[in-house]
């Protein structure tokens, strides 16, 4: 039966890790190994990951990959991916080459409005509180220049507050809501700091007014739905041709077939817009960013109009494919992890020390790549081929293969069929 703990975060790390090892494990010496054997060995590099977040015990290893020749605006990028999913980073780099001798990603950054709430109650007469509110509306603009005065200096700042009625939703609700520009910054501290600087003002001049209200709450939102990024590619479509791809119209009509298909059924939307975040995430991922807060956002414009829907669009025109995907992205390329994960500078370097404007644009071809390259397997030789032969390795390891072992399975699913059944039954005869 294990035990509740007591004061568990003032315990030192090696109290922590001792507790675990002996709650949850009947061999203890193995458990503690495992913990240790993923600390760096460099004792500040370590520190440095153990205070990004509480109660740490050790790091999990994700792998970081990069998927080369991107050609984005006419510049190449070689982007890199923070992502445990095989075959996503062989499926970006292959969308990559396939579209670099096509014209290339266009991306174009449409707005970088973020929006900050604060939610209060108030029961009496709502003109009134219009009227309170025009009257104040610039004291919360003065109340916060200290928090604002340094965003101001790099063109960012307080767009807008309006006063929002939400009384049809919930008694008496009523919001503050603000948008801001937070230039390189993803900008969420500084949006809270507003805000709360936002309720206190509220309160304040509230009761000089005689009004009563009650703040709930002040936070940021992670729904930005005028933070918008446009990624797309485009060819005549006999220019679509490939070894895959014997016949560029047919594909082509197919391709906007299988498109539309998740722009009207959710069970295939959600599918589809997954394997546009396996490339989002692990960028976003990678570039120290917050891929929760991405995923919340994107998958609530994803349902804007009433009905879960695919965020990538396809069309044939005049001859031309076109295929296109708008999505909310808020980054930022300076504050947090960017500049305190040496691994997170490194990927920023790597991507030529991009703006917040230039990783969105970025981030969103890396989706785009990665839908791409889904929906031309599945429309052409199916999706599991060339995922199965790229998790061959998974299966590989999981039975600890030998050298001569690895050797000979990869020699006999190069013209097999690769399934987990498959490579089992294949191993174990070979052990026979």
């Amino acid at each position: 039966m294990n035990n509740a703990v007591a004061g568990f975060s003032k315990l030192s790390k090696k109290e922590k890790i001792n507790w675990i090892a002996n709650e949850y494990f009947s061999t203890p010496d193995e458990a503690l190994n495992i913990i240790r054997n993923y600390w760096n060995s460099d004792e500040k590099l370590q520190q440095l990951h153990d205070e990004f977040i509480e109660n740490t015990i050790t790091n999990l290893y994700i792998p970081l990959g990069v998927a080369p020749n991107f050609l984005i605006n006419g510049n190449y990028k070689t982007i890199p991916m923070a992502i445990e999913e095989s075959s996503v980073v062989a499926a970006a780099s292959k969308s990559a080459k396939y579209w670099a001798t096509r014209g290339g990603f266009k991306a174009t950054v449409i707005d970088t409005e973020k929006i900050g709430q604060v939610h209060f109650t108030f029961n009496g007469d709502a003109q009134k509180l219009k009227e309170f509110f025009t009257e104040i509306k610039s004291k919360f603009f003065l109340d916060t220049q200290s928090i604002t005065k340094n965003m101001q200096q790099r063109g960012g700042g307080i767009l807008d507050i309006h006063l929002k009625d939400k009384r049809d939703l919930l008694d008496n609700y009523f919001q503050l809501h603000a948008t801001f520009e937070t230039k390189d910054s993803m900008g969420a501290n500084f949006i809270n700091s507003c805000l709360e600087q936002f309720a206190t003002t509220l309160k304040e001049e509230a009761q000089n007014a005689d009004l009563e209200l009650q703040v709930i709450m002040s936070i940021l939102s992670n729904y930005v739905p005028n933070c918008i990024v446009r990624a797309e590619v485009s060819c005549p479509v006999e220019d679509l041709t490939e070894k895959h791809i014997p016949n560029p119209q047919d594909f082509a009509q197919r391709f906007v077939q299988a498109v539309q298909i998740a722009e009207v059924e959710p069970f295939r939307a959600v599918t589809h817009n997954k394997g546009i975040m396996n490339g989002v995430d692990a960028v976003v991922l990678a570039t120290g960013n917050d891929f929760r807060a991405i995923e919340a956002g994107v998958h609530a414009y994803a349902s804007r109009n009433g009905q879960y829907s695919s965020l990538s669009h396809a069309k044939i025109e005049n001859g031309i494919f076109t295929f296109w995907l708008e999505i909310p992205l808020a980054l930022g390329t300076v504050g947090g992890l960017t500049s305190l994960h040496p691994l997170v500078k490194l990927c920023l370097e790597i991507l030529q020390k991009p703006s917040a404007k230039e990783l969105m644009e970025i981030v969103a071809v890396a989706g785009l790549a990665q839908n791409f390259a889904a929906l031309r397997s599945l429309t052409t030789t199916g999706i599991q081929e060339g995922h199965m032969k790229m998790h061959l390795n998974n299966i590989i390891n999981q039975f600890e293969a030998n050298e001569e072992e690895r050797h000979l399975i990869k020699v006999h699913f190069k013209k097999t069929a690769v399934s987990h059944s498959a490579v089992v039954e294949f191993i174990e005869n070979l052990r026979k």
